[in-house]
């Protein structure tokens, strides 16, 4: 693994890493939302994925969708909600880019329309 030092990530358990790629590093969340939560990240630490060169942006998004498929292979969820915190003002703690892949399983909420329009919850039920 390669990840930099320098990373609020490092050093990552290598029992929870997903995948590995030239550029990008997947693995389960320490403080999962859901069994299966991952994280896919560029190896160069930088505080969003709109500071990465072209392919490796790229190259993030084929991992997300590699992790999905091996996730669905592992733990056999529903559905997923995929999402990106960019920014402070968007809920970004950590300051290493990165995005969140988090299976969904029937029945882990009670009713998970409006999905990620809940981060603002006046506005979550637009269907009402």
């Amino acid at each position: 693994m390669n990840l930099s030092a320098s990373s609020p990530f490092y050093p990552v358990d290598p029992a929870r890493i997903i995948l590995e790629t030239d550029h990008c590093l997947a693995f389960l969340d320490k403080h999962p939302v859901s069994e299966g939560h991952t994280l896919v990240l560029p190896l160069r630490p930088v505080a969003s994925l709109y500071e990465l060169d072209d392919p490796t942006h790229a190259e993030i998004w084929r991992a997300v969708c590699r992790v999905r498929a091996i996730l669905v292979e592992r733990f056999h969820p529903a559905g997923f909600t995929i999402g990106v915190n960019d920014g402070q003002a968007a809920g970004q703690t950590v300051a290493h880019a990165h995005v969140h892949v988090i299976p969904r399983y029937a029945g882990d909420a009670p009713d998970p329309r409006g999905g990620i329009r809940w981060v603002q919850p006046d506005k979550a039920k637009y269907w009402v």
